[in-house]
């Protein structure tokens, strides 16, 4: 039982055929799908398919490199998809040094506001942070006591900035690169972080897993990277499925009845 909780089901290359991408997901394990919103359109996409389906549940927030697009209006209306039924956190949200589409002051304070949002609705964030740990790690600090709690998503710091992380009480999502020959800092997070704090994430359509690597990814993968880190860990794919499983439903507050009952279904 394996649950993908960082998807772009609204992406072009899913819109063919929806329903055959949840059918090979459900044949590999994959329980729930979370549908993640990086701009104000894609989070209202997203909670439409949580509302139309119901594996999936979905996120509303704006990326990093959308930043400038951010204000009193659009909070507004993030606010609005934030209270709908099934989404479940504010993202994804954060800091983009490395590719740097925004300038960096307006990336921290789309940070700012989205993190007053997720505080106010008592939701969880969700977080893109690329090449900017030590000014995520500032405009984070001021909200440790309010917010819910945090994801770092595709998480890609070494294990020094891990072990940050997670002292401030984060979770820690790994993606399908953690099954790259060269994925070795990322390996050993995976191997070192505590079972109770991490996530399984595909990121798909992007970061697909070997042996599907420069391929379209998609929630049936996330298969490969349980296996991986269940190689990593010296345990079995079934505790895995069920340790990452319990810490969704902990950190996301998505119920046990509300799972798919069957997967072979």
């Amino acid at each position: 039982m394996l649950i993908d909780t960082h998807a772009h089901l609204d992406f072009p290359e899913f819109s063919g055929d929806l329903a055959s991408t949840l059918s090979r997901a459900r044949e590999n394990g994959v329980v729930n799908i979370i549908s993640i919103g990086i701009d104000i359109q894609s989070s209202r996409r997203a909670a439409e398919l949580a509302a139309l389906h119901p594996e999936i549940y979905a996120t509303v927030g704006v990326h990093p490199h959308g930043a400038r697009e951010l204000d009193g209006l659009l909070l507004s209306d993030l606010e609005g998809l934030a209270a709908r039924e099934r989404v479940v956190a504010v993202g994804e949200i954060g800091l983009d040094y490395y590719r740097d589409r925004q300038p960096r002051a307006v990336q921290r304070k789309c940070l700012e506001q989205q993190l007053e949002l997720a505080c106010a609705a008592g939701m969880p964030a969700v977080f893109h942070i690329r090449d900017a740990f030590d000014d995520f790690f500032k405009v984070v600090e001021g909200f440790l006591s309010s917010l819910k709690v945090g994801v770092l998503h595709c998480f890609s710091g070494d294990w020094g900035v891990a072990k940050v992380c997670l002292d401030m009480g984060f979770y820690l999502s790994i993606p399908g690169t953690v099954t790259y020959p060269k994925a070795t800092a990322q390996q050993e997070v995976a191997r070192l972080a505590p079972m109770d704090r991490i996530l399984l994430e595909t990121d798909c359509p992007y970061l697909a897993p070997m042996p599907y690597r420069g391929k379209v990814n998609e929630p049936a993968y996330i298969l490969y990277t349980a296996r991986k880190i269940a190689e990593l860990r010296g345990c079995s794919l079934e505790e895995i499925g069920e340790r990452t499983t319990a810490n969704v439903c902990a950190v996301f507050g998505i119920a046990p009845e509300n799972r798919w009952k069957n997967v072979s279904q």
